[in-house]
């Protein structure tokens, strides 16, 4: 069984960045293409963006392109969402997510990933 944990969550100013990471426990998620999603109150759950295994392949949201970047440590378990230029509109809670099936193909579906994390809420105030 794989534990995911967000961090780095928090208030910030439009314009500003943040940084958040996920680090999982229980197993090596290594082997895992990992995802990030968020849900802002009254809306469904929406795909940011995925890396597969080895980091050298990204996908993303076309609302989060080129403001957001995901990378990920093999050697410490953990994904990280790099977020630039925040806007009001990425205001919700941020999951990160771990898809045990798939290595190097990224899926944007939510229902696709094994395991998830508890959240951590972005605010952005205008």
């Amino acid at each position: 069984q794989v534990q995911l944990v967000e961090s780095g969550g928090g208030l910030v100013q439009a314009g500003d960045s943040l940084r958040l990471s996920c680090t999982a426990s229980g197993r090596t998620v290594s082997n895992y293409a990992m995802g990030w999603f968020r849900q802002a109150p009254g809306k469904e759950r929406e795909f940011v963006g995925g890396i597969n295994w080895s980091g050298r392949s990204t996908k993303y949201a076309d609302s989060v392109k080129g403001r957001f970047t995901i990378s990920r440590d093999n050697a410490k378990n953990t994904v990280y969402l790099q977020m630039s230029s925040l806007k009001p509109e990425d205001t919700a809670v941020y999951y990160c997510a771990a898809d045990r099936g798939r290595s190097t193909v990224i899926s944007a579906t939510y229902y696709e990933y094994d395991y998830w994390g508890q959240g951590t809420q972005v605010t952005v105030s205008s």
